[in-house]
């Protein structure tokens, strides 16, 4: 079976990867990619790093676009995030038997709900498989173990998720993204623990 793990080079995603791979599945890691900017490549550095091919999605504009200006009218992300990860995983339920993310019980977004999972899961004949049962701290323990992660202030060189083309477009529309995006940190996987 193969399976296409939305990826961003972090702990969680790299996380449900290695899982996924432990379980004799064919894993691809899939980073999403609008065009805007090359987001993908700390994703790509770490897939390596962790020896699993890695796929760029190129992706609509269009749905980058709409977010952004879902996120200028909300003053506010998660409504964009999570309409953006709807997209991506519509996208890529056609080609893969298993789509996976590193969602976790204590995310707000993105996430799909259950009766997202159950719909997708019918209409795409795959399975949906998140990391739901497992909170931070569970993912914290367990990765720290696994992996070395980098832990960085979040910016457009050390990321690989939604935000950094989203803030990208939104800064080009003449949006000021650091009013709308809190500063954070990312962590990053950079291999296996030794």
């Amino acid at each position: 079976m193969k399976a296409g793990v939305l990826y961003s080079g972090g702990k969680d995603s790299s996380f449900m990867a290695v899982m996924l791979k432990r379980l004799g599945l064919d894993v691809e890691l899939c980073t999403a990619n609008f065009g805007v900017y090359k987001s993908y490549i700390p994703a790509s550095k770490s897939a390596k790093a962790l020896g699993f091919n890695h796929r760029v999605l190129d992706m609509d504009i269009e749905i980058l676009d709409e977010t952004c200006d879902m996120i200028l009218d909300d003053g506010f992300p998660n409504d964009g995030i999570k309409f953006i990860h709807e997209n991506v995983v519509e996208n890529i339920a056609c080609e893969y038997d298993i789509i996976a993310d590193g969602t976790r019980r204590d995310d707000r977004t993105p996430k799909l709900n259950i009766n997202q999972i159950r719909s997708l899961e019918d209409r795409k004949g795959v399975q949906y498989i998140n990391l739901d049962s497992f909170g931070h701290k569970s993912v914290r323990l367990i990765t720290s173990n696994l992996f070395e992660i980098s832990h960085e202030k979040s910016n457009r060189d050390n990321s690989s998720d939604y935000e950094v083309e989203i803030r990208t477009l939104i800064d080009e529309k003449g949006g000021n993204s650091l009013d709308i995006f809190p500063e954070h940190y990312q962590t990053r996987v950079i291999g296996y623990k030794k």
